[in-house]
């Protein structure tokens, strides 16, 4: 087996998702030089930081956290770009295997019941192909040891790409549907809602609207990364 992959790596050697380098063989999805350039987040709190802050007076959450921010050049906005648009999963992957580990270690999220991702609409699943967030909350979902939960919150309407509104428009954009199918599923559970992105934290907050549906249910965020 270990010939067969050298073979393959000699001919199809494996690339860094951003720099285009060949990695090297410790080295998983992006090398070791452009890891350094992401820009990590390291909130000190889950509960007090500027994402939970950020949704004050619109929905109550109980924990924020997103593990890089995002901004308009570097290394985070073109992987997230080759994650939702170029097919490529293994960075759902990568960046679930490293907050995963960070949150078994540091037990912030050691209450939730579940977790929930932001659903896309059918339509547009089924042109992309898959939900960029899936590979990404099942990592979650194993370090974590909770159950990861799609098809009970379901996208009804479709939005424009936001990353072309206006930021004042985005923010007052609502228009998103959201449908929880059992609104008792959820019932006095805590639950994590992630994505990969937040920007205005408007799709957020319209899941989380509708899950609060649910009697006596407690909502955190998670994602990837975070909009200065």
């Amino acid at each position: 087996m270990k010939i067969l992959n050298d073979f393959f790596g000699l001919f199809y050697p494996k690339l860094c998702a951003n720099c285009e380098n060949q990695l090297s063989k410790n080295e998983i999805v992006i090398c070791t030089f452009c890891r350094h350039d992401l820009p990590l987040t390291n909130f000190r709190s889950y509960s007090n930081n500027i994402i939970s802050k950020s949704f004050f007076g619109r929905i109550s959450v109980k924990k924020a956290y997103s593990l890089l921010f995002y901004r308009k050049k570097g290394v985070t906005k073109k992987l997230i770009h080759d994650l939702k648009y170029k097919g490529n999963e293994e960075i759902g992957v990568f960046f679930g295997n490293w907050l995963g580990e960070i949150l078994k270690e540091n037990n912030e999220l050691s209450t939730i019941d579940c977790i929930i991702p932001v659903p896309l609409h059918p339509k547009k699943q089924k042109e992309r192909g898959y939900n960029q967030i899936t590979k990404f909350g099942e990592r979650i979902s194993f370090y974590l040891q909770k159950p990861f939960i799609e098809n009970i919150l379901t996208r009804t309407s479709t939005a424009k790409t936001q990353t072309f509104k206006a930021r004042f428009e985005r923010f007052n954009n609502i228009d998103t549907k959201f449908e929880l199918l059992d609104i008792s599923t959820f019932k006095n559970k805590h639950i994590l809602l992630i994505d990969d992105v937040i920007t205005t934290g408007a799709t957020l907050e319209a899941c989380a609207l509708e899950l609060q549906k649910s009697e006596n249910v407690t909502i955190s965020i998670l994602t990837m990364a975070y909009t200065e």
